[in-house]
């Protein structure tokens, strides 16, 4: 085996790759994604490594394995060490490296931001270091028009001038456009492919640019692994877990890898701001991102507007833990915070500060407007105690308990 892996990432290969010596099918049998998940919880809690499954004495551990993967099959697995040591070497004279979610140089962006769910195993080709450096991610359709792909560009160049990463799948169209612009400036750009890693790493175009330390190729899979529909989707939450905001140039309605990423992005994982395209013709699919939550890109002309895009954003009572209050409660913390206030004060300002949804600040704002007890004033909208009023928030909360009663 290949002296340059860690005995776990060895195992894991073992465990979990096609161990492709070049295009051509692979044994189904080796784990999946989900079943090696389970494998390495059982060994955890075991207080075992992968490695451990590759002791001279490790039959017991593989017995007590059995009750999640079958032993035997992990047996047959764990015994492909000829076939490893023959693709690390294939891997090897093509620049290309492996890692694993055990070792400690894994891309600390997705063992934080994805935890179990980053992938076992990482290949790439090209520096490392610029995993960590975050940036842009830049994601939309393969078949886009000549006025799109100048369009994304162009704003590859913008990153690359700003000083600011970029992250993309490396498919044609939007994807391959993003990253020519930033490379065009001498910019930093990551490319997660979802296939054919050694072919893209090898090729003269990309050869250049990976030596000068300006580009990295990874993917979760076997570099010799052909296209697959389904990897190109579950590649998808690497691109933005390695970036520090994401803008969709292009998607389809309700179909495609950029619209179940965005999509994943935008109702699951939510890791990254997300921006869609906001000139021309926006189509349905941008359309229905932006009803999702998806933010109108700013189209931003200089560094400093661009960098504006990554700018943290003021927490709203949505994204704070809830906090459960009746209404009579909440209308005693709404007064309270009120009285003690330098000036009048804001709903969503009141809603962040109670961690409760504004639309139930604003019904308690309004009861406590048809009670006299709140003033609104105007240009901007913000609310007060009035000097003449003189309830105490205890004594309002008496006060609507008396009410209830008769």
């Amino acid at each position: 085996m290949g002296q340059l892996l860690s005995a776990n990432t060895q195992a894991i290969l073992l465990l979990t790759a096609p161990l492709l010596a070049g295009r051509g099918e692979a044994s189904t049998e080796y784990l999946t994604p989900g079943e090696y998940k389970k494998l390495a919880r059982h060994l955890h809690t075991m207080e075992k490594d992968p490695a451990d499954l590759l002791a001279p004495d490790a039959a017991s551990l593989l017995q007590a394995c059995h009750e999640v993967i079958d032993d035997q099959r992990l047996q047959r697995l764990l015994a492909r060490g000829f076939l490893l040591s023959q693709v690390v070497e294939r891997w090897q004279t093509r620049a290309i490296w492996i890692v694993s979610r055990a070792d400690a140089h894994y891309p600390k962006r997705l063992r934080e931001r994805l935890k179990e769910n980053a992938p076992a195993i990482l290949y790439g080709c090209g520096e490392a270091t610029i995993l960590e450096m975050g940036g842009l991610a830049v994601v939309g359709s393969r078949n886009v028009d000549d006025a799109l792909v100048e369009y994304t560009q162009n704003v590859g160049r913008l990153a690359a001038l700003a000083r600011q990463g970029l992250v993309s799948g490396g498919a044609r169209g939007i994807d391959q456009a993003a990253m020519r612009g930033a490379l065009e400036e001498g910019g930093n750009v990551i490319g997660v492919l979802a296939d054919s890693l050694e072919k893209t790493a090898m090729n003269r175009e990309h050869r250049d640019l990976l030596m000068d330390g300006h580009l990295v190729l990874i993917s979760p899979y076997d570099p010799n692994a052909g296209f697959n529909i389904g990897n190109a989707m579950q590649r998808n939450k690497l691109i933005y877990a390695l970036a520090d905001a994401a803008l969709v140039v292009s998607s389809d309605y309700e179909k495609g890898g950029t619209w179940a990423g965005a999509v994943e992005q935008l109702d699951k994982l939510k890791l990254v701001r997300v921006y869609i395209r906001s000139t021309g013709e926006m189509g349905d699919g941008l359309a229905a991102l932006e009803k999702k939550g998806a933010l109108l890109w700013p189209n931003p002309k200089g560094d400093d507007a661009f960098l504006d895009v990554f700018a943290p954003v003021e927490p709203s009572a949505e994204t704070l833990p809830k906090t459960d209050l009746r209404a009579d409660e909440l209308s005693a913390r709404v007064l309270e915070l009120l009285r003690h206030a330098a000036a009048p004060r804001k709903k969503k300002d009141l809603a962040v500060e109670l961690r409760v949804p504004e639309k139930e600040i604003m019904q308690c704002l309004l009861s406590l407007l048809e009670k006299g007890v709140v003033e609104k004033q105007t240009k901007p909208v913000r609310y007060s105690i009035p000097q003449a009023s003189f309830f105490e928030p205890s004594e309002l909360c008496k006060k609507d308990e008396l009410g209830a009663r008769h």
